[in-house]
């Protein structure tokens, strides 16, 4: 065993790093390990069905770890989508291949509707991996692709009640296809369990494991925190597969009802490198599993089946996009994105086998499709990917207010290289936020870094409220568009009065206009970096280091009262340069006496000026008050 698990994971080292390298990204990356390793490559290893098996937890895992990032109200959000686009993407293409299999191949309908239901699903691991690895998870095509892979986890269940009626063998017995200790039981005490079980799911999930957690987290233990996240995630799935639900459905419930507790993010970074590992060796089996003597053989039949499938359900997603008013330019993603087969066909396909439902040579055959169309299915989303890169010209859409998550405390416009200092300051702070921007390629810059960044205009009132205006406490404007910050303040004060709102500005002149507009703070985007770079050059020019940041201090004070006072005369252009040129000389006297007056300190002679040290001491502070206030 232990050979085996160095051959994967050196398989792993050399293969996914240069896949990655070479942009074919890290998924593809496994499933090339894995042909190489595989039997019918250099044969390192042989029948991987029982690694593949315990591998598919990580699928397990990761939708536990997207459940912690999807709070119950948004996906309640995604109930039409979940329902209506996933219902119907099944049902829509179960029915086309049921028709080919059926009217072309001349099948019995029992085994051409079983592998109409099987090619209907998609890889959820390699969808969500290929997606959140090139920061498209986010957008309205990832956000949907989600919902439709949920619905699909949820169809299983119903799929695989419905294999035993198909059965050419009726002699086998329940208990041969399913580990369900109830499956034997009436339907009505089987949805029963199942209804009990979810529900106690969320409930524990709800009452039972944040004071848990809180016990575990007082040892101040960490291995035993992941320990218990562990625990958590194989008593659920165990538990779901016991009585014959889905695991991945299990612990994704368990996750959206967590996804608002306190250890939320100590779950995540817990999880993810085991969900990492586990996807990456469940990649690396279906690379194995790929049988390239059956492909040489039925070459042109596989690849001719590998793109009708994909042409077929690509076709119908697209058309669904249409329907549900998915924007133009997230339409072929989302269709592109789910047009493979899944991981779950493997589980379904040792079912059929073990009804009769299919025969050995067509089980041999739609596990090679289904493999090779997993295998095609990164090469798809690349040359998605250079598709747009050519035709970028364009600024994409924005997005919809629906799919703009609300904040509870914070909302962001601009998050370039001033709005995420302030950002990340907040969230390492525990302040809820949310970021809208209008720079198309600092979005996707930011999405591929894992930021929830939305794409929108915060100008837009129906962007604004979507982004939860009307329940967060402040809005801070870091856009580097002195008009356009006036707009979005001014309406934030029409329409969002509770609102704080601290703004960047440009410049002195656009600093009085926020000035005139009352925000509650801001700051000039270049006067701290600059002061901070005198004092340095101040200590080079021979100035010791407290003089230096004294004088950087009282510059900063004076300049600060100035903007307040020239603010009023804006406008005066007489009276304002009188002003300014009054400031001007009343720095540079501050300035000059501090420096005479930390000049005598520094020389004086503790018996010659013993009587005048208070007053020289408190010079420089006299003259700031008479200048300054």
């Amino acid at each position: 065993m232990l050979e085996i698990a160095l051959i994967y994971l050196a398989a792993a080292i050399v293969a996914v790093p240069i896949a990655k390298r070479v942009g074919l990204g890290s998924v593809l990356g496994y499933l090339i390990a894995g042909i190489l390793i595989g039997p019918y490559a250099l044969g390192i290893v042989g029948d991987q069905t029982d690694v593949m098996h315990f591998a598919e937890f990580g699928v397990v895992m990761m939708l536990f770890l997207v459940g912690l990032e999807l709070q119950p109200a948004r996906l309640w959000k995604l109930r039409h989508s979940i329902l209506g686009l996933g219902g119907l993407q099944v049902v829509l293409t179960a029915a086309a291949i049921f028709a080919f299999c059926y009217w072309v191949f001349t099948m019995h309908w029992q085994t051409a509707l079983a592998i109409g239901l099987m090619l209907a699903l998609s890889s959820t691991a390699i969808v969500l991996q290929s997606l959140e690895e090139k920061g498209w998870l986010k957008q309205e095509a990832g956000q949907n692709a989600f919902s439709v892979l949920l619905f699909q986890d949820i169809a299983i269940i119903p799929i695989l009640a419905l294999l035993p009626l198909l059965a050419f063998a009726p002699q086998s017995s329940s208990k041969e296809i399913s580990d369900s200790i109830i499956a034997s039981w009436p339907v009505w005490q089987q949805v029963g369990v199942s209804v009990a079980v979810i529900a106690a799911i969320i409930a524990g999930g709800k009452y039972v494991s944040a004071p848990l957690f809180r016990y575990i987290a007082q040892t101040h233990m960490r291995e035993i925190f992941t320990i218990f996240a562990l625990f958590l995630v194989v008593a659920i799935a165990l538990v779901m597969q016991s009585i014959g639900l889905s695991p991945a459905l299990g612990t994704f419930l368990a996750g959206v009802v967590l996804a608002e507790s306190e250890f939320r993010h100590e779950l995540e970074a817990d999880i993810e490198p085991f969900k990492g590992l586990l996807l990456g060796l469940f990649f690396i089996t279906v690379g194995a599993s790929i049988n390239f003597e059956l492909l040489a053989d039925e070459f042109t039949t596989v690849i001719a089946l590998v793109a009708l499938l994909i042409v077929v359900k690509a076709c119908i997603l697209f058309s669904l996009a249409i329907t549900f008013n998915i924007s133009k330019k997230q339409r072929l993603l989302f269709a592109l994105a789910l047009a493979q087969g899944g991981e779950f066909a493997f589980v379904l396909l040792s079912v059929t086998t073990t009804l009769s439902i299919l025969t050995p040579e067509q089980t041999s055959l739609v596990t090679l499709v289904v493999a090779v169309s997993m295998l095609v299915a990164p090469l798809l989303l690349m040359a998605y990917e250079q598709l747009q890169k050519r035709t970028s010209n364009s600024a994409p859409e924005f997005d919809k207010p629906e799919q703009i998550s609300s904040a509870k405390h914070v909302i962001i416009a601009g998050y370039g290289r001033f709005g995420q200092i302030m950002g990340r300051l907040l969230h390492a702070q525990g302040y809820d936020i949310t970021v809208l921007d209008h720079s198309p390629s600092q979005i996707e810059l930011l999405r591929r870094f894992g930021n929830t960044v939305f794409y929108g205009d915060a100008a837009r009132q129906e962007l604004l409220e979507a982004a939860g205006a009307h329940t967060a406490q402040m809005l801070i404007v870091a856009i580097d568009d002195a008009d356009k910050t006036l707009e979005i303040i001014k309406l934030a004060h029409k329409n969002y009065p509770q609102l704080k709102i601290v703004a960047r500005a440009i410049d002195r002149r656009h600093a009085y206009q926020l000035l005139n507009l009352k925000v509650d703070a801001f700051n000039r985007e270049t006067v701290d970096s600059a002061i901070n770079l005198a004092v340095d050059a101040l200590e080079l020019l021979g100035n010791n280091k407290e003089d230096a940041l004294r004088a950087g201090k009282l510059f900063r004070d004076h300049d600060r009262a100035a903007v307040l006072q020239l603010a009023e005369l804006w406008g005066d252009d007489a009276s304002y340069g009188v002003a300014v040129r009054q400031r001007m000389e009343d720095l540079k006297q501050v300035l000059q006496q501090d420096k005479q007056a930390q000049s005598d300190l520094n020389t004086c002679d503790s018996g010659d000026c013993e009587d005048g040290l208070t007053e020289l001491a408190d010079r420089p502070k006299k003259a700031d008050d008479a200048h300054i206030e």
